[in-house]
């Protein structure tokens, strides 16, 4: 992986001698592959958790449950995020980034442990804890990989956000295949989620001796007074909103993609889900073309339109050609989504530094928070409504054709539900894209 990257980017970076530019891309690199691993293998292990854990709890309600235990992660990364940003420069990136390593070590740690720590009730308690930790790590990782990004390359914030959030998809690759192979070998799924383990201790030995600069912001001179201040400006706010929309365009049907699609495609979907992360790593790398023909907010727009349509389409797919088709389309609307947001606000509201760049992190964490245990208990209530009532569901063996049906039916909807939020950003970025037209053009604002 470092070689791949270090014939592309120069040793130092411009105003950071001290720092290892080509090094610390790399520690970016590692922290980004360990959360989307994470992502991936929560998405993976969903049934698992469901048909092991939680089915003998309430199996009425063990949807529900899968999706407030896969939620619980992005209730800490936004507190991460959001309070963790600010605090970076005071803190140290690089004990920031130690935390990240030790909290996907423990979190990975309780949940394939659950069982054996606790019973009943307290198994779902303990998985929760783990999720927790899981998501204070992510968000101790984009608290840091993000502004340092920017500072290392201040005249191409978008390209470079982009090139490095290819590696977002990168550990969904990985990640996806090892759970593949484990799963084709009969293998337990702990096995498969304790490969998160993997990249968090490669990051503790990357970390030795690292030398992190301060971020653009620090840098700069701009006091703390004005990141707080650039925040609460109206202009702010929109992003913020749009951020939210974004994620859970892109993120929620990535959680829910081998869970739901599975039954509705009659293929295993997390091979859907890694071949949208292979065209996201390539399409990531050609952001810097797409903007200067687009403009950042041009290209959200567009974004937009191929992610509600690839929705649509993947609700109603029922074979593995039709999925295929559609999460192409998918996977290209949302490809730039979460880069371009990021890079957007740093561009937009520099003097917030990290702080803004957390926040919009944070909006896109909540989004996923809330939609994300929604989108389930709306799975298991259109799967009760198909089956006839609670009761008869609860009475249905699992596997039966009528308990596959009403699951498919659920699936079929909870896309369909997702596919209106790209629908409202059409409006969003629609009218941020009129208005910078008629100001001549947005021009990046710089410190």
């Amino acid at each position: 992986m470092q070689s791949s990257i270090s014939a592309a980017v120069p040793a130092t970076a411009d105003g950071h001698d001290d720092a290892n530019k080509r090094r610390l891309f790399v520690i970016c690199v590692c922290a980004l592959v360990t959360t989307s691993m994470s992502f991936i293998l929560r998405g993976g292990i969903a049934q698992d958790l469901q048909t092991t854990y939680f089915d003998a709890i309430d199996k009425a309600h063990a949807a529900g449950m899968v999706g407030s235990a896969l939620g619980a992660v992005f209730l800490t990364f936004a507190a991460t995020l959001a309070f963790g940003s600010p605090l970076i420069d005071a803190v140290g990136m690089r004990n920031v980034l130690l935390i990240c390593a030790g909290s996907f070590i423990s979190g990975t740690t309780l949940v394939i442990t659950a069982d054996k720590i606790s019973s009943g009730s307290g198994v779902y308690t303990i998985v929760w804890i783990g999720m927790l930790l899981a998501g204070i790590g992510w968000g101790c990782s984009e608290a840091v990989i993000n502004p340092l990004t920017t500072t290392l390359y201040p005249k191409e914030k978008t390209h470079k956000l982009n090139v490095l959030h290819a590696w977002w998809p990168g550990g969904i690759i990985i990640g996806g295949v090892l759970g593949e192979i484990v799963r084709m070998s009969d293998m337990s799924w702990r096995l498969k989620f304790a490969f998160i383990m993997a990249p968090a201790l490669l990051l503790l030995v990357l970390l030795a001796g690292a030398k992190f600069p301060k971020t653009e912001r620090a840098a700069a001179g701009v006091p703390a007074k004005e990141m707080l201040t650039a925040i609460i400006r109206p202009g702010f706010l929109v992003w913020f909103i749009a951020m939210f929309l974004t994620s859970a365009s892109e993120l929620v049907p990535g959680q829910w993609v081998d869970f739901t699609l599975t039954r509705t495609l009659h293929m295993q979907g997390i091979w859907l889900l890694i071949y949208v992360a292979g065209m996201m790593f390539v399409m990531r790398h050609f952001a810097g073309t797409m903007v200067h023909k687009l403009s950042s907010v041009g290209l959200l727009w567009v974004s937009s339109l191929l992610a509600a349509i690839g929705l649509v389409l993947l609700s109603i797919a029922n074979s593995p050609v039709m999925g295929f088709v559609a999460a192409t389309i998918w996977g290209t609307g949302v490809c730039y989504m979460w880069p371009t947001m990021l890079a957007a606000a740093s561009e937009r509201y520099p003097r917030g530094g990290a702080f803004a760049m957390g926040m919009i992190g944070s909006a896109g964490s909540l989004s996923i928070l809330f939609f994300l245990p929604f989108i389930g208990s709306k799975f298991d209530e259109t799967a009760a409504r198909v089956a006839g009532g609670v009761e008869k569901f609860k009475a249905l063996a699992e596997g039966s054709p009528a308990m596959e049906a009403a699951k498919t039916v659920a699936a079929q909807e909870s896309f369909q539900f997702v596919a209106r939020l790209p629908v409202i950003l059409l409006v969003v970025f629609g009218l941020v894209w009129l208005n910078d037209r008629r100001n001549g053009g947005f021009k990046p604002e710089k410190l």
